[in-house]
């Protein structure tokens, strides 16, 4: 018998090591294993750290095998694993209805548990007991399945297991807008049971959905019906998300050590170097102690101060913990194992004699890992004044299991037993490698033969849909359709994939499906969902947008394939050329490069070799009775005639039947009557669709609240319109005629009335045949909608003649519209039929993820909701519209804006740089002001420019307000083909002022010309007054901007903004879109550690505010700005955030206190007044001297730049000293 070689013999000491910390706990008959000997309940995440030293001893067997005993016992080690995963796999599979609804609700509700029970595989405590929503949890069991069955374990043993893992892939890939309770368990570190999105979560789940895609989950015995699918748009959502958060981890902890297992093994979730150096670096100079790492800062759990006897810890108590939080040495197993996959062996080598140093010798000297140590109660206060000098004492479970697991899983590596590549055989660990660049294939399409040859009179050879065949072209939706078949199992009652839209890594590759060959157009070019692509140059933005995602967002083998189709709405208004804007965009694409990506033109077919192929194998033959079954469509959608070039009609193939059906089941027939030119308006012209929401609104029982879109609620005196468009977005008050304004009845409205006094319907179905305008008819419709219903039938061919339904009509009328561009009637028939944005929730989650928090509503609360974690589509569309107050109008605009606020912060996320609560209403407001300012008109002609905006231009002057840029509006007359002529607005940037601060990116100048819907002029007897008096006396109040030009005298004299006021305007658009300086929230935190509180206009910020929270937190942050946000002046809030940024400077000053509560309206109204006398000393005149009634702040000092002898800083400086003078010492000599 040969003898044993040395490495053997360490081997099986490391066998033994295993064996008695870890294996024998493993209950024989489900294989799970418990957390410790006191703690009985098998937890999802332990187990599956706790058995990778199982794993990779097995591997180290099979690799160094000396003897026949040596593969005996690989054998053994891997059945061991195998059998644990099965045992977790049927843990979850008995809780296979919380999948189902969980894919759908994302609530903590319906959550798959975190713990069972170790003997029987049963479930241990209640739903609403434990956190048990972890997505970090069923995460590790996804990626280690993936990493131990491409290493060769079989653990997946039959079909019904692999659709439920399909279905845990579903329940997965929505992590990056899931607030769970994280690697702790327990949420927010106040442990109230709030659950918030953690960076842990999101980095390993967005690691598994990469590590299991295209995995055949049989191994080398599988085939096709094995395989699992991911979309990849989900990972990038994921990975997007997981690097704007670090290196924080999540709204409470402002840093975590849990981060460790995503930047590193086993996650390596992180592509970016730099930001995994950043991170580690923060956790080791934050978190790092003599014993360990601490889990985050502020952690009580086990800690001397902690109270045993409840789980809840008070805000307050927070501070306690500070500097004796416990200390966790399984962190060093990471950094160790960290050390081997970069190959630093200087980390390697620091961290094995560090962790030595704190492993505690069992019986048999074998070595054991404990969970914590933590201080002494008898040394506790000796730690808080000399933090880590203190010895510590070993708490909790010994041995910890999870990092018994990794010490032994590093020593293998570290001793060469196992190479990293053996322990991740899915080659995660190059994540952070540079990647070559991707070229990405355009192939433009032309709709039909017409546009081809207008294309090629340009010289642009294209192809049409019919001649790219074999190649079937579908639209996007229709890949979401295929996809909710996936993952279907009857027998699980699992339901597959939810419909959601299939964004563009996912439409930018070739699918095959029996045999043949589809390709997929881009979800954002389908004009059904909601109006965005309706305005080409949007598409030409939204194209530039795709193009640079798919260039640095493109992970597999090929290259992305992105087809753009030329279709009729691509044409001018004529339809006789390509629209200027698709046609430089399409030379653009020629010349090879375009919107920073690398991009090749060419036809499809020449593509098909150089792209990625992916085959849907789940809808082979076999699949074939479920197809045809009833669809469950997710929106009223209609389709574009694709069925020409999609499947033939007669075709057998039952796929080919469904992918008809589906097309079909949204294509739209024509049913409306043509609108009548030169015919009166069916209501009478004084009436505006306002009224006729608002007289819905009450046939509904809804009062709709009168505030105004624009900052100010002018007094208006004569309420006179043009007609029905969409003019205006909220009631506007009155002055002197309250009294006589009565509330909206039918009668008002003159709504056909029948022999019992009742609304004739048949009388208003006849007037909709001889509608003037398209909005005539939209106002019928809508009427007809709230009082009949979306589903009642039209008989527009008479009684008895069979009817269209309401809704049928209202989607036909708003493709009309969008050919025409009337954007103002796009949105308002978008808000009748409540279309959403298909991206909102992700556009929501992206701004929260980037630490935004959103209002939705107009101002002030409760009618202004707050919005600070993800919410499902459903759920945050009805809080839109309940929070606009049922304002359909206001509605849709909430959700165009909230999508391009999305697209800025991915894109260029510096504007916001300095805000953290985006105010979706208030923008509104200032958006709407700004017109009303440029173009010296009335508010609620300037809600009615607003609403009329094209999206492009829509969005270009959102950014206009976000970046500080100084800008001005000017006005065009020119004809368009409409019932009226139409004024185009087109909006320029001024240049540079003394205004905008550098940080502040600027734009390119554009020439956007701005269709603004009007319908035919005043009625003959209305008069326009716009008398003196509706023009606030104070110009610091917004509502001097907003008058319009009058023709009253005095009128020659221009307004006092435009002689002044650049100042003022950029005070008021900061303090409305809520920018603070940088760094001013820890300057809050500092001045709150030498007083007792701050008292802004009269709410008050205490300083115990301090002891729960850090100064880099988020919640922190929100704090500050709840108080900030009931200062309803925005120029008032930004003097008071300047007032508080002087301050700061006195707190940095090395003295103990600075007073008692401050009152920071003090300073700011003594600053005011030093200011005053200053002017008065120089003999300013009255004018001059002129105060804001609503604050009593002087107007030009509201208006003076912040530096400067006569700048706000010199007499804020004086104020604050002479504030706090008081409450120092005589001997403090500050300054002079």
């Amino acid at each position: 018998m040969r003898s044993r070689s040395n490495s053997g013999v360490r081997l099986d000491g490391y066998a033994r090591l295993v064996q008695e910390t870890i294996l024998s706990h493993q209950n024989p008959v489900t294989g799970l294993l418990p957390a410790s000997t006191q703690k009985k309940d098998a937890w999802v995440r332990d187990n599956v750290y706790s058995v990778l030293a199982v794993w990779g001893l097995g591997m180290a067997y099979r690799k160094n095998a000396d003897r026949d005993e040596d593969k005996a016992k690989a054998y053994e080690l891997e059945q061991s694993v195998v059998k644990l995963m099965q045992g977790l796999l049927q843990c979850m599979m008995r809780q296979v209805d919380k999948v189902e609804k969980f894919k759908h609700t994302q609530s903590t509700k319906d959550c798959l548990h975190a713990k069972y029970d170790t003997p029987t595989c049963a479930t241990v405590v209640e739903d609403d007991q434990w956190g048990h929503l972890q997505v970090d949890a069923t995460s590790i069991y996804l990626l280690m399945l993936a990493q131990m069955t491409a290493s060769g374990l079989r653990i997946i043993s039959n079909l019904d297991e692999v659709a439920f893992i399909q279905n845990l892939v579903f329940y997965i890939e929505a992590a990056y807008k899931v607030a769970d309770y994280g690697m702790w368990e327990r949420g927010d570190k106040t442990n109230q049971g709030i659950p918030e999105l953690n960076g842990s979560s999101i980095g390993i789940a967005k690691a598994a959905l990469e590590a299991i895609d295209e995995l055949d989950l049989f191994g080398a015995h599988g085939g096709p019906k094995s395989v699992i699918h991911v979309q990849p748009d989900e990972v990038e959502h994921c990975q997007s998300i997981l690097c704007s958060m670090l290196p924080r981890a999540s709204t409470s902890k402002e840093i975590d050590a849990g981060l460790l297992s995503v930047i590193s093994f086993p996650a390596f979730a992180v592509e970016d170097a730099e930001l995994v150096a950043i991170t580690k670096s923060e956790i080791i100079s934050k978190l790092q102690g003599r014993y360990g790492c601490c889990r985050f800062i502020r952690d009580g759990y086990r800690c001397p101060k902690e109270d045993p006897s409840r789980l809840h810890y008070d805000p307050a108590e927070l501070k306690l913990f500070e500097n004796i939080e416990c200390e966790w040495p399984v962190f060093w197993t990471y950094l160790i194992l960290d050390g081997i996959f970069s190959e630093d062996q200087v980390q390697v080598q620091e961290y094995r004699e560090a962790l030595e140093g704190v492993l505690i010798r069992g019986k048999n000297g074998i070595k054991l890992l404990p969970e914590l140590y933590s201080v002494p109660h008898d040394k506790v206060e000796e730690e808080y004044s000399n933090p880590h000098s203190v010895d510590r004492v070993a708490m909790g479970q010994l041995p910890h299991m999870w990092g018994q697991s990794l010490y032994i899983l590093g020593c293998l590596l570290a001793e060469g037993f196992l190479a990293p590549g053996e322990i991740d055989p899915l080659n995660r660990r190059f994540s952070t490698n540079f990647k070559p660049d991707v070229v990405v294939q355009v192939c433009v399409l032309a709709e039909s033969e017409e546009i081809q040859e207008l294309l090629s009179d340009h010289g642009i050879n294209v192809q049409t849909m019919s001649e790219v065949l074999p190649i079937r072209v579908m639209p996007a939706r229709i890949l979401s359709h295929v996809y909710v078949r996936l993952g279907n199992c009857k027998k699980l009652n699992l339901s597959g994939r939810p419909y959601r839209h299939i964004r563009v890594l996912g439409t930018s590759k070739f699918y095959e499906i029996r045999n043949r060959f589809y390709i997929f157009i881009p979800q954002f070019l389908d004009q059904h969902h909601f109006y965005l692509a309706l305005d080409n140059q949007m598409i030409v933005e939204m194209l530039r947008t795709e193009l640079a995602y798919l260039s640095s967002c493109w992970r597999m083998t090929g290259r992305p394939t992105l087809t753009f189709p030329i279709t009729r709405s691509m044409l001018d208004e004529d339809g006789d050329a390509i629209d200027p804007c698709i046609l430089a965009t399409l030379r653009k694409l020629q010349d090879g490069y375009f919107a920073g990506a690398r991009v090749q033109m060419s036809d499809l077919s020449s593509f098909k070799t150089t792209s990625f192929h992916t085959r849907l194998s789940f809808l082979d033959e076999g699949t074939d009775d479920s197809l045809l079954e009833d669809e469950e469509d997710d929106d009223d959608e209609y389709g574009e005639e694709y069925s020409k070039y999609g499947p033939s009609e007669g075709s057998k193939d039952v796929f080919d039947q469904y992918l008809t059906q589906l097309l079909h089941s949204t294509t739209i027939t024509c049913h409306l009557p043509p609108i009548q030119r030169g015919q009166h308006h069916v209501f009478s012209a004084e009436h505006t669709t306002r009224d006729i929401l608002s007289f819905m609104a009450q046939v509904k029982g809804i009062n709709i609240p009168k505030s105004s879109m624009y900052l100010p609620v002018t007094p208006v005196k004569s309420k006179h319109r043009r007609s029905l468009n969409l003019l205006e977005v909220r009631h506007y008050q009155h002055s002197s005629n309250v009294k006589q304004h009565k509330p909206h009845s039918a009668a008002d409205l003159h709504l056909p009335r029948d022999s019992q006094g009742n609304t004739d319907f048949v009388a208003l179905v006849r007037q909709l045949k001889e509608c003037p305008t398209l909005q005539d008819q939209a106002d019928i419709l809508y009427i007809l909608y709230i009082m009949k219903g979306a589903d009642w039938l039209v008989e527009l061919s008479g009684p008895g003649q069979g009817g269209v339904s309401v809704r049928s009509l209202l989607e036909e009328l708003y493709v009309q519209a969008g050919a025409s561009k009337e954007w103002g009637l796009i949105r308002y028939i978008s808000g009748i039929l409540r279309k959403r944005v298909e991206v909102l929730a992700e556009a929501c989650t992206d701004l929260i993820s980037h630490h935004k928090q959103l209002t939705v509503g107009l101002p002030p609360e409760p009618r202004e909701r707050v919005i600070t974690v993800p919410l499902p589509p459903e759920e945050l569309n009805s809080l839109i519209y309940e929070a606009s107050g049922q304002d359909i109008s206001i509605a849709v605009l909430t959700q165009e804006i909230m999508v391009y606020l999305a697209m800025y912060v991915r894109s260029q996320p510096a504007l916001f740089g300095d805000m953290l609560r985006l105010r979706i209403g208030l923008i509104m407001q200032v958006m709407a002001t700004e017109l009303a300012r440029s173009l010296h008109c009335s508010g609620e002609e300037a809600s009615e420019s607003l609403m009329s905006l094209s999206p492009f231009g829509m969005k270009n002057l959102l950014h206009h307000i976000l970046s500080g840029k100084e800008f001005g509006v000017e006005r065009s007359m020119r004809p368009i083909q409409s019932t009226a002529t139409s004024p185009a607005i087109s909006i320029h940037e001024l240049g540079h002022t003394g205004a905008t601060k550098n940080e502040r990116s600027g734009i390119h100048k554009l020439k956007s010309e701005i269709k603004q819907i009007f319908s035919g002029g005043l009625s003959l007897n209305s008069t326009v007054t716009s008398p003196r008096s509706t023009r606030c006396s104070s110009p610091s109040t917004p509502s001097g901007i907003l008058s319009p030009v009058g023709t009253g005298p005095g009128d020659g004299q221009l307004h006092w903004e435009e002689r002044q006021g650049q100042w003022l305007r950029r005070r008021r658009l900061d303090g409305a879109i809520n920018r603070v300086p940088v760094g001013f929230y820890q300057k809050v935190w500092t001045i709150l550690q030498k007083c007792h509180g701050l008292s802004l206009d009269g709410y008050v910020l205490p300083s115990s505010t301090t002891r729960e929270m850090t100064a880099g937190e988020i919640k922190f942050a929100v704090q500050v700005e709840s108080v900030l946000n009931h200062v309803p002046q925005p120029e008032y809030r930004q003097l008071l955030v300047e007032t508080i940024m002087v301050l700061g400077l006195v707190a940095d000053v090395d003295v103990e206190s600075i007073g008692g509560i401050i009152h920071v309206d003090r300073i700011l109204h003594l600053a005011n007044d030093l200011f005053l006398n200053d002017q008065k000393s120089h003999s300013a005149s009255d004018y001059f001297l002129e105060k804001d009634p609503a604050t009593g702040i002087c107007n030009f000092f509201y208006d003076s730049a912040p530096s400067g002898s006569y700048g706000t800083m010199t007499y804020l400086s004086k104020a604050a000293i002479t504030y706090v003078q008081d409450f120092l010492p005589c001997s403090s000599c500050l300054m002079q």
